[in-house]
């Protein structure tokens, strides 16, 4: 075994079970995806850390604590199509492709995107397209979708993403006030999405999220 590959046993072990990650499919896509090829080179030997991992400034990949509990209890079907906000370097895309039928990867940072793009096709992950564009958008092309999952904080949600959600679908916001964040779970029943407390966790707030600018006078 690599010593890549026992880290990611430990990452599961240590900080992914004891957060009660009880689903199976989610356990076993973070055991299986490499999460070493979709950090900076400079990050490698942090990549199992549990901390969240910075790309590019004001960016970071979530700790696999964060994003394990989004996705436990978000609970993707195979037959689902998700829409993956923020997705960097492709990461949470090649472990939402484990379970999920197809995923849309929207990234911003061209360079970020073009990146991505090249690790997960050399990974033979086929079932995730990335798509370039400003990440307050969304992607409405492809919408509208049964998932929405966010990798950073949001202070203010566009209506341009709640739109793109299914009738049923489930959307995962890490809500920050301050430097305090709350992931919220969001279920959108007659074309409101009804929002629900899950856990604490931190991050940047991705641009476009950041609400109304407030001025001091």
């Amino acid at each position: 075994m690599s010593s890549f590959a026992s880290r990611r046993t430990t990452m599961v072990d240590a900080q992914i079970r004891p957060a009660d990650v009880t689903k199976y499919p989610v356990l076993d896509a973070l055991q299986d995806v490499p999460r070493e090829l979709y950090v900076p080179d400079s990050q490698r030997d942090a990549a199992y850390a549990g901390t969240n991992l910075p790309l590019v400034p004001g960016r970071v990949v979530l700790e696999p604590r964060t994003l394990a509990k989004m996705l436990d209890t978000l609970d993707i079907q195979p037959d689902e199509m998700v829409l993956d906000i923020g997705s960097g370097l492709g990461y949470s895309a090649a472990v939402i492709a484990r379970l999920a039928e197809a995923v849309i990867a929207l990234e911003e940072d061209e360079g970020l995107a073009s990146e991505a793009e090249a690790t997960l096709s050399s990974e033979a992950v086929d079932n995730v397209a990335v798509v370039t564009g400003p990440l307050a958008d969304g992607a409405a092309k492809h919408s509208p979708y049964d998932v929405i999952v966010l990798q950073g904080g949001v202070v203010e949600l566009p209506s341009a993403i709640e739109d793109q959600l299914k009738e049923g679908g489930r959307i995962a916001c890490l809500f920050m006030d301050g430097a305090l964040g709350a992931v919220q779970i969001g279920y959108k029943l007659d074309g409101r999405v009804n929002w629900r407390f899950e856990f604490n966790a931190g991050a940047p707030v991705l641009p476009g999220f950041e609400g109304p600018a407030s001025f001091v006078l």
